[in-house]
Formats: structure tokens, C-alpha cells, sequence
């Protein structure tokens, strides 16, 4: 037992404290965030909006997230991942606490739209943070490492959050989700230093190696498959909160239990896993096509039973091709970026997500409404087999080219 406890910890041993720290923040932010797990629950349940309003006020989610994201790279080249990261997450936390008071449609609408615009930011500002703030080699554990705290804070966040839903109301999720944005906010401006990124600010406007990510076929071709498999992982967070309560009957509490499995699982296992596959020297591109798979294992698997245990293998189905999939996708754009636009491949590769809540949530909402459940996973299963497949051509292409043959 002693051997695998040291073991545990040497897989985080070498990295930086300014990692560590930037960590600590991200799970204090993600700890309070217990809205977006249920915020499809809370338009039906709480402001009676339809399944196909809450499509839409999902894409209007999604449409912010592009918005903020594509803003977020442009920011962090020219100002600093530093003040990016430190504004999103004091205005995100001020809007989440004035979102509770929307209670019409398109209002709805315009205000998670300013939201999230404002929140997402902070996603490709947080990539190049991790690279500034790595020691040589350690870029990919680093990731890895906010991911961990990411998770953690996820894992917690939504387990409070249902406890609270059922005791208390959905009203008291936002004052703490805005407060904890805050308090993130303000532990990061005066505990951690500000730091150029590797390459420096001013270096970056006059010297901008290769070509834009929007001329980078690789890249492109990349982005699509990332897209394509966030279209279908979101289902988790919009679509699949509602099977859990209308299909097999969980309450909010449960359900929270269910999200907790997810950030326990990364916590536990995905620093090992990632540091034994970076030893194998698995192919970030590989790694990538297993987290697809496994995703699509973890849809049609809800059709084999209707026994409610079958959301639990599901559930780490998903999250194993989470813990694979996500570091190393991550790594591989950071390494796919020329010098000088990191920032911008960061902002595109976070787009990618960002289209993911654009076409997934109201896609999913949709074919809900007008096929079913079942058929959603299994028209979602045969979706990304495609783009597995797509995702091995990607090796091949990037297998064959000299400056990727690594990758």
C-alpha cells in the first residue's frame, strides 16, 4: 500500500509551484460551480422552459463560449494570459450571481450568452499559462494537473450542489458559484505572480513563426474531430442530466453522486494513467482516438439494459476516454502551435468546445423531443465511430510528416 502511495505522488513530483498554485485556483473556481450541471434541470424544473427553449438557450451558451474563447487567445497574445485569466473569473463570478434574476426566454438568452462570453476567457489564457509556468518537459503532467483540480472541483462541485437543490432551492447555486469566481479571481491577483509566456510579449508581435491555425490543414482537421466528439460529450451535461430523472427516476441528489463518480475517477486515476502512457510513448494523436472510442462505448451501452447500474458503467466508460483523450489532445495543440500563436491555436482549439455547445445541446434537446432516447444514443454512438476513424486518419497524416511524426 506504502509502494502505491509513493508511487501516487511521484507522478506529480518536478512540477512548479506557480502550477500548483494556478491548480488551487482552478479548483476553488470549478468547486463552485454547481450551475452547469443542472442548468437544464432548473429551465424545466424551475422556469418551465421547454426542451426545445432549452436547445436554444444552450446554443446561446455555446455561441458565448465562441465568442469569449476566440476573444480570450486574441487577449492573451497581445496583454497576457495573466490579466485575461484574473478578469474573466471576477466578471464571470459578478454575472453568475445576477443570472438568477432572468426569468424570461430571450432574456435568458442574451444573459448566458454575456455570461459565458465573459467565463470562457479564461480557456485558452489557462493553456498558456500552464506552458509559461512549466518546467521543460513537464507541460502535458502540467495540463494534466489543472485538469486533476478541474475535475475535483467538479466532482465536488455538483455533489454539494444537488445536496442543495434538494434541500434548500436552485437559487443558492448561483451566489455561490459567482462568490467562489470571486474569490478565484482574487487569490490569483495577490498570491501568484504575473509571468511572461515563454515567448516573450514583445518578441510575439514582431516574430509569429508558420501560419495561422485557420491555414493549418493539420490543425484544421484536428479541430474538426474535436468539435465532433465535444458535440456529443456536452449530451452529458445538458441531455443525459434529464435521462437520469425521467428515465431511471434519479433524483437531483443522485444525479450529483453520478457527476461526483466522474471528477473521482480523474482525481484518482488520470495522473498515473497519463504518466504510465507518457513512459509507453503512446501517440498524442492515438491517445486522442481511444477517448473517442471509449466515448462512444459509453452511449450505446444505455441500450444493452434498462437496469439503472448500467449508468454507472456508462459513467466511468466516459470518463476513461475523458482521462486519455483530454491531456493529451490538449498537449497536441500546444505542440501542433508555431511560436508566437499559441494563443490563437489555444483560442481555436477552445473554440472547438465552444461549437460543441453551439450545435450539441439544442441538437441533442431536439432529437429527444422528436425520436427518443434510445435513439439518441444510438444514432450519437454511430456519429463518433466516424469520428474515430477520422481521428486515425489524422495519425497517419501527421505520422507521415516529419515536423509531427512524434505526435
Amino acid at each position: 500500500m506504502k509502494k502505491i502511495y509513493t508511487n501516487y505522488i511521484n507522478n506529480f513530483r518536478g512540477l512548479s509551484i506557480e502550477i500548483w498554485f494556478l491548480s488551487l485556483v482552478t479548483f476553488i473556481n470549478r468547486a463552485g460551480a454547481m450551475v452547469i450541471p443542472f442548468l437544464s434541470l432548473y429551465l424545466v424544473n424551475a422556469k418551465g422552459f421547454t426542451l426545445p427553449q432549452v436547445g436554444w438557450i444552450m446554443t446561446s451558451f455555446g455561441l458565448g463560449s465562441l465568442a469569449g474563447t476566440w476573444l480570450g487567445g486574441k487577449l492573451t497574445d497581445s496583454i497576457g494570459f495573466y490579466k485575461v485569466i484574473v478578469a474573466s473569473l471576477f466578471l464571470s463570478g459578478i454575472g453568475f450571481v445576477l443570472l438568477q434574476y432572468i426569468n424570461t426566454f430571450y432574456g435568458f438568452c442574451a444573459a448566458i450568452f454575456s455570461l459565458i462570453f465573459i467565463a470562457d476567457a479564461y480557456r485558452p489564457a489557462i493553456f498558456v499559462a500552464a506552458d509559461a509556468y512549466s518546467k521543460p518537459g513537464n507541460v502535458t503532467r502540467s495540463i494534466t494537473l489543472i485538469r486533476l483540480a478541474i475535475n475535483l472541483g467538479f466532482s465536488i462541485g455538483p455533489l454539494i450542489g444537488g445536496i442543495i437543490i434538494a434541500s434548500i432551492s436552485y437559487a443558492s447555486l448561483f451566489w455561490i458559484d459567482g462568490l467562489t469566481c470571486i474569490v478565484a479571481s482574487i487569490s490569483l491577483f495577490l498570491l501568484l505572480k504575473p509571468k511572461k509566456s515563454k515567448e516573450d510579449v514583445s518578441e510575439v508581435v514582431k516574430i509569429k513563426e508558420g501560419v495561422s491555425p485557420y491555414r493549418n490543414g493539420f490543425f484544421m482537421l484536428f479541430f474538426i474531430i474535436m468539435v465532433a466528439n465535444g458535440i456529443m460529450f456536452v449530451q452529458y451535461f445538458s441531455v443525459m442530466p434529464l435521462y437520469y430523472e425521467k428515465v431511471h427516476f434519479l433524483t437531483e441528489d443522485l444525479i450529483g453522486w453520478l457527476f461526483f463518480l466522474n471528477g473521482a475517477l480523474i482525481v484518482i486515476f488520470e495522473m498515473p494513467l497519463v504518466t504510465w502512457l507518457e513512459k509507453k510513448q503512446i501517440s498524442k494523436s492515438i491517445a486522442t482516438f481511444w477517448g473517442v472510442l471509449l466515448l462512444a462505448l459509453s452511449f450505446i451501452v444505455l441500450n444493452i439494459t434498462s437496469w439503472s447500474g448500467v449508468l454507472v458503467i456508462a459513467m466511468i466508460l466516459m470518463t476513461l476516454g475523458e482521462m486519455i483523450g483530454s491531456p493529451f489532445s490538449n498537449a497536441l495543440a500546444l505542440e501542433m502551435a508555431p511560436k508566437g500563436r499559441k494563443g490563437s491555436y489555444m483560442g481555436l482549439y477552445s473554440m472547438s468546445f465552444s461549437f460543441s455547445h453551439i450545435f450539441g445541446h439544442n441538437a441533442g434537446m431536439n432529437m429527444v423531443e422528436y425520436f427518443s432516447f434510445d435513439k439518441t444514443w444510438l444514432y450519437i454512438f454511430l456519429f463518433l465511430i466516424a469520428v474515430s476513424v477520422l481521428t486515425l486518419w489524422l495519425y497517419r497524416l501527421l505520422k507521415n510528416s516529419p515536423k509531427f511524426s512524434t505526435t
